[in-house]
């Protein structure tokens, strides 16, 4: 293989020889590069293609180009899919990245679409060339042509424009249905009928509002005709009903709602009441139909405040916008309160419809974000709750990913069950199965670290001991009792010594045995040994003593012993008091101490 300097002297070489040098002009190196590309000479193709992108070439420029020669830019294309060379394709797709560029430079330029749309009222010719532009501008083709008709100095031109506007397709939708919120009577009945023509169904919910609404009953008549157009059964359903199935269709990223593919960002927009025409906020494609769900879900609730299932969706739709790791758009504004502050504030119901949502669709975001949101808020008959036969928080036990299952048993232990119910069993299972903090799996989708297991231990250990404490008797944790002796040796101090509390309440000989190890191991700090024994000492206190003499003599001879730290051997006296021994074992303390 030759190294990169090698490989440019011997690219250099060649061009020398075969008399060829790289062209002065954008035009030339386009040419020479496609030419030699076609004739197989991809040694000589990369020499242009290098030149074209190291001159920093203006996309627009590189657009017309490709326009100009379809065929040979359909090899490019060709070139950069099935790679014959490697290199030669890296460097076409490069310069197919500039191109698109151009595309989107040209379709989204303010001068050339506001002289496309004067350009309607010229000629025949001259309006459909005006429309092909137009059409090709899409979205960013709206607004002109909205300003236009709202102009009353350029009367003379709305019948070409209305006659237009149509035309622009299925990529006018969203930016006319922000412009229904204008004021202007005349142009609102015009992106209604234009709508109509459109003919997509993501049109059906606002021009039900429209009937449903609107103040003008020419409009509602309007309104009423387009969705005719579009589908009349839509006539017999309620807004609010339609704005939430489209949130779901977005939800969903249904392929029909899908934003142009010309860009590596899409466009949500808004009706500006300022300057009186709709205006775009430019957001990142990884979270684009979420976005778009949640405002569905936003107008849907306009249409009718009581569709509670809206409140469950926009829930749904905000953690999995979450779910792309990227800052919130900028018409969120500062200070915008994240997806789990609006969980937590609302109700069990729509928590648990979001719940329901993402164990079905097994996203793990979701369910988790709803889950910590309902341990935050939820008491025991909320948690449980049923959505028909369902009991979402319930399924989430069995969810793939661990951190979800963790969150559900945590919660479900939090709320302090008095009602025995199926999968009791399985959530001590689980608490266990957290406290051991198991490795990362490939279920856990990149929610899972060391940070991540070491949380969840800890919040583990601190549910448990609150069961054992409050006499729990739906959650038995004597299935948890062995993941409990395991974490005796916990590197977390602070687990070493809730796993203790929590083991003194469990009637078993091995969980005393576990505790008196802990307190009598000196691999263990001073802290967590004088923990360990006052647990052990209320584990005397509730099952008496189940030590064997080996531990006994241990304890005996630390408080035996001058040596001993005070507070150790304090708590250490005080366990042995409280394992009540026989008479024989006491009386050596007595005596050993005696003077003669």
């Amino acid at each position: 293989m030759f190294k990169g300097k090698s490989f440019a002297t011997i690219l250099i070489l060649a061009f020398l020889c075969a008399g060829i040098t790289v062209g002065e002009t954008l035009d030339d190196n386009w040419n020479d590069y496609l030419h030699y590309t076609m004739i197989g000479r991809f040694d000589l193709a990369k020499g242009y293609a290098q030149a074209i992108l190291q001159s920093n070439p203006d996309p627009v420029k590189l657009l017309a180009l490709s326009r100009a020669n379809p065929e040979g830019y359909a090899l490019l294309l060709r070139v950069k899919d099935v790679a014959p060379d490697p290199e030669l394709a890296e460097l076409t797709g490069k310069i197919c990245d500039y191109i698109e560029k151009g595309t989107l430079t040209r379709r989204a330029d303010s001068a050339i679409i506001a002289g496309e749309v004067r350009r309607l009222s010229t000629t025949d010719r001259g309006w459909l060339m005006a429309v092909k532009r137009l059409r090709e501008a899409g979205e960013y083709a709206v607004p002109f042509m909205l300003d236009a008709l709202a102009d009353n100095s350029r009367k003379a031109e709305f019948p070409n424009i209305i006659r237009a506007l149509p035309h622009v397709g299925r990529d006018a939708i969203r930016p006319l249905a922000a412009g229904l919120q204008t004021t202007n009577i005349a142009v609102k009945d015009e992106i209604i009928k234009a709508m109509g023509k459109i003919g997509y169904p993501q049109s059906a919910p606002y021009l039900k509002y429209v009937v449903e609404r609107d103040a003008s009953a020419a409009l509602r008549a309007s309104a009423q005709a387009s969705l005719k157009q579009i589908d009349p059964a839509v006539l017999r359903a309620p807004a609010a009903l339609l704005f939430y199935q489209l949130a779901e269709k977005y939800y969903y990223h249904s392929e029909s709602l899908a934003p142009a593919e010309d860009a590596d960002f899409a466009n949500v927009w808004f009706w500006d009441v300022t300057a009186g025409r709709p205006v775009r906020e430019e957001v990142d494609r990884a979270y684009f139909y979420e976005l778009m769900a949640m405002r569905c879900c936003e107008w849907a609730l306009r249409a009718d405040p009581g569709l509670g299932k809206a409140i469950g969706l926009w829930i749904a739709a905000f953690f999995k916008a979450e779910s792309a790791g990227l800052e919130m758009p900028a018409y969120f504004g500062r200070g915008h309160a994240d997806a789990l502050v609006y969980a937590t504030t609302a109700g069990v119901e729509y928590l648990h419809q979001a719940l329901a949502r993402a164990v079905k669709d097994k996203n793990a975001y979701v369910a988790l974000g709803v889950v910590e949101a309902l341990a935050t808020t939820a008491g025991e008959k909320s948690l449980l709750y049923r959505i028909g036969p369902e009991q979402p928080l319930v399924g989430a036990l069995s969810f793939e990913s661990r951190p979800v299952r963790y969150s559900a048993a945590i919660a479900i232990a939090a709320a302090g069950p008095k009602d025995n119910f199926p999968q009791s069993k399985l959530v001590a299972r689980i608490l266990a199965e957290a406290l051991s903090r198991a490795p990362e799996a490939a279920e856990d989708q990149g929610l899972w670290n060391q940070q991540i297991a070491d949380s969840y231990a800890l919040r583990a250990a601190k549910v448990m001991l609150s069961l054992a404490e409050s006499r729990n008797l739906v959650i038995d944790l004597s299935l948890a009792q062995g993941a409990l002796v395991g974490a005796i040796d916990d590197m977390n101090p602070e687990i070493q010594i809730l796993t203790g509390r929590t083991l003194a309440h469990l009637a078993s000989p091995n969980a005393q045995r576990a505790i008196a190890a802990m307190a009598l191991s000196e691999n263990n700090s001073l802290e967590v040994r004088v923990a360990a024994f006052e647990s052990l000492a209320s584990s005397a206190k509730l099952n008496a003593n189940m030590l064997v003499d080996q531990m006994l003599d241990g304890i005996y001879a630390l408080i035996s012993s001058t040596a001993t730290d005070e507070g150790l051997r304090s708590a250490a006296a005080a366990a042995y008091g409280a394992l009540n021994l026989p008479s024989e074992k006491v009386k050596d303390l007595i005596l050993d101490q005696a003077k003669s």
